[in-house]
């Protein structure tokens, strides 16, 4: 099957409040591969690759995840796949 690359800009209040844990989880149990990470700006970046069904199971996760996080606004772009080993969080 085909392998698909998105990127992932998440702002609000998404750090410090376990935002880049349950992305994480939420991966490794999608088997999404990829990386989460805090950026200084106060917002949250992901690379996430997987299966097209497992990815939009991811995306419509995380627009819904719950308090204390709030999500202020969801950007996804498509990029090229670069085979991520497994999903990491920084």
């Amino acid at each position: 099957m085909l392998k698909i690359h998105l990127d992932i800009f998440v702002t609000g209040r998404v750090q410090g409040v376990g935002f880049r844990y349950s992305c994480s989880q939420k991966a490794k149990n999608l088997n999404l591969t990829g990386w989460v990470r805090n950026e200084p700006d106060g917002g949250v970046s992901l690379a996430v690759e997987g299966q097209n069904s497992d990815l939009e199971k991811f995306v419509e996760w995380c627009k819904t995840i719950p308090s204390p996080i709030k999500i202020k606004d969801f950007k996804v772009k498509t990029g090229p796949v670069r085979n991520f080993p497994f999903f990491e969080a920084y």
